[in-house]
């Protein structure tokens, strides 16, 4: 509408934006795959060892930092010494290549399973020579997973064992202050996740979604709304939100139903391709793959193919990202995954109270994005660098497909000010998260039908 044809009633609203920056930190460039996954623990033990080496001189003093090689020099008289290195955490029930193979032999598989902790875990520190069992009960092993880089203050034992006093972890990144001022109009994000367009087809939550960004739904206060958002974050598994399995039995059936799932995320593909060009022709989008989604199964999962999507990415306004992705948008710096890193610390813990924020928070105190991967993560194998380590402390937080929306501004020991944020599946809930990017204060907003009374 142009501004002659506007009445005196309408108002035309521009959509506020803000500077958009991808780090493109998660990129595959050129892929190989013929390095050992022993190499990106070499490389995340390198680079936060001299990090953990200032943190533990102020947290305990001048105490010695040895080698494992070196532990058997100590002496009875001597002092508590400081040994860092890479976590193990032996389970039992955790997925072995042994245990797979006893398909191929046709013996009973093993059941799948939720979660792989048990009470018979064992804790063990590594670095690149050897590898020392840990006891004492200072350290929860049930909070423990395989690859975290750590600090522990103790002595060695008669049985070999090494007695744990303390220990210390990286810690959240520093942030680097700067001057804010709040402005009178704030940009705002929209963070989505789970779609799921192979199960829901015609969906009316969907049809809500995009008119209410586009501003074609609501009252004049509910358009202003959706004008001050600059960007919406689509948290992964937009075409699928689960996978379908199939007993392994009768070849022809198998076959025909792969067919038939083949064919319906061709379609859902479609169906979401034209969702996303109707908002991507008002707003900038990042998009985001998930663990079902048409990307790679391992992580860091790349970005959609542009021939999967025709129609909405021949439009500048998006953005196809990595899973996980972290990036700026105006001064501040937003980092999140699809949810895999999540479901899988919760998985190797298997400690059903911890909320997908605990889980969030641990990484940040870890300062890792994915610390299970590659152990029971699938991820790429990298051999001179582990891009999941953190290095800036975000502002901006999420996680996708989650179960319900929470959300919780932590404040680290030096002041930093990260915003938390759980996504819930839109499939299931129908519902958004928009964080302001001035105050960090975030709300949801629901797109559900109203139910109507009997």
């Amino acid at each position: 509408m142009t501004e002659n044809n506007i009445s005196s009633n309408e108002v035309q609203l521009d959509r506020e934006s803000a500077e958009f920056k991808d780090f493109g930190r998660f990129k595959i460039e050129n892929k190989t795959y013929g390095a050992q996954y022993r190499n990106i623990y070499t490389a995340r033990l390198k680079k936060l060892q001299s990090i953990l080496k200032e943190r533990v001189k102020l947290k305990w003093g001048n105490h010695k930092i040895l080698q494992l090689t070196n532990l058997s020099d100590i002496t009875e008289t001597d002092d508590a010494v400081i040994l860092i290195g890479t976590l193990y955490k032996h389970q039992e029930f955790k997925p072995s290549i042994l245990k797979e193979m006893s398909e191929e032999l046709q013996l009973v598989p093993q059941p799948t399973r939720s979660n792989y902790s048990s009470i018979k875990d064992q804790l063990f520190l590594e670095d690149e020579t050897l590898r020392v069992r840990l006891v004492g009960d200072h350290m929860d092993v049930g909070e423990i997973v395989t690859g975290l880089v750590c600090a522990v203050l103790g002595r060695e034992l008669e049985n070999g064992c090494f007695w744990v006093q303390d220990f210390c972890f990286p810690g959240m990144c520093p942030r680097v202050s700067t001057s804010r001022s709040l402005s009178s109009h704030p940009g705002r994000v929209l963070l989505i996740s789970g779609l799921d367009m192979a199960n829901t087809p015609d969906s009316l939550e969907l049809e809500l979604l995009t008119e209410w960004i586009t501003g074609m739904a609501g009252n004049p206060q509910a358009q202003r709304s959706s004008a001050t958002v600059c960007l919406v974050i689509i948290a992964g598994n937009s075409v699928r939100g689960s996978v379908e399995t199939y007993p392994h039995r009768g070849y022809s059936g198998a076959r025909n139903q792969r067919t038939t799932a083949a064919v319906e995320t061709i379609l859902a593909t479609h169906r979401f391709d034209k969702f996303l060009r109707q908002i991507v022709e008002n707003c900038r989008v990042l998009l985001m793959p998930g663990e079902f989604d048409p990307s790679n199964h391992s992580i860091p999962q790349q970005s959609l193919h542009h021939c999967i999507l025709p129609e909405s990415s021949r439009l500048k306004t998006l953005h196809c990202g990595t899973n996980p992705w972290i990036g700026k948008l105006g001064d501040r710096i937003v980092a999140g995954s699809s949810g895999q890193p999540v479901d899988d610390i919760k998985r190797v813990t298997g400690l059903m109270n911890f909320s997908p924020l605990d889980c969030l928070e641990k990484t940040l105190t870890w300062r890792h994005f994915s610390p299970t991967a590659p152990d029971t993560l699938p991820a790429y194998p990298y051999f001179d660098t582990d891009p999941f380590i953190m290095e800036e402390s975000p502002d901006i937080y999420f996680v996708g497909n989650m179960k319900e929306y929470s959300t919780k501004l932590l404040i680290g020991e030096e002041g930093q000010s990260v915003r938390l944020i759980s996504i819930p599946k839109f499939s299931k809930t129908s519902t958004g998260v928009i964080v302001d990017l001035d105050t960090l204060e975030t709300e949801q907003i629901f797109f559900a039908q109203p139910e109507l009374n009997a």
